[in-house]
């Protein structure tokens, strides 16, 4: 590829910006940015704001409404609702520590299926990811739990939605049932911004 490994976190967000300035994004090309990145806490430690109700998205980058690019900081067995991400392509890097990703099957319709099948939503795969991996997904693959499962240390991580967008849905494991929930921000580029009060459709 004829790009260049970002050596800081200004130079990811030029190399963002080049990539995703049109319509369309080559989801390679932006993984592979992301890819070789190399983190350094003081790139990203101004970005990190901690709450020990709920994990907490800074907004680092608008992306000139192509995308936006967010660090999330982890608690202790903190995590997301389970969610869409709105039709978006999902690009995540974990800056450090160790997360957690369950992937379920969008909820089914199916008249076949029995009232269990039709309320559980069927979980598909588990992975775990450590410090430097990156992880993609969009709507046609299902929707996902992010999490930090450690009991003992706190996690960093790095995300890109592009298009951006500021609604999606959430899901109860148990029953299927589905809401719109609206995202929020407690850091915009680096200045401390009110955090709401602890929302259970929080998203990744």
């Amino acid at each position: 590829m004829d790009l260049k490994a970002p050596a800081s976190l200004d130079e990811l967000v030029s190399a963002l910006h080049s990539e995703l300035s049109g319509s369309c994004a080559d989801v390679q090309r932006v993984k592979w940015l992301m890819e070789h990145y190399e983190a350094n806490p003081e790139d990203y430690e101004k970005f990190c704001k901690w709450d020990p109700h709920r994990y907490t998205r800074s907004l680092v980058d608008r992306g000139n409404g192509n995308f936006n690019l967010i660090v999330l900081c982890w608690g202790e067995d903190q995590g997301s609702s389970i969610h869409s991400h709105a039709n978006s392509h999902c690009v995540m890097k974990i800056l450090d520590g160790q997360m957690r990703e369950t992937v379920f099957d969008w909820p089914t319709s199916d008249k076949s299926c029995t009232e269990e099948q039709l309320g559980t939503l069927q979980k598909r795969e588990v992975r775990e990811y450590g410090a430097g991996s990156v992880a993609y997904i969009n709507d046609s693959m299902g929707i996902h739990r992010v999490e930090n499962a450690s009991h003992t240390r706190r996690a960093i991580s790095l995300h890109l939605y592009s298009p951006p967008f500021d609604m999606c849905k959430t899901f109860d494991e148990r029953t299927g049932h589905e809401r719109m929930c609206r995202l929020t921000f407690c850091n915009y580029s680096g200045r401390t911004a009110p955090c709401s009060k602890p929302e259970p459709c929080q998203d990744a």
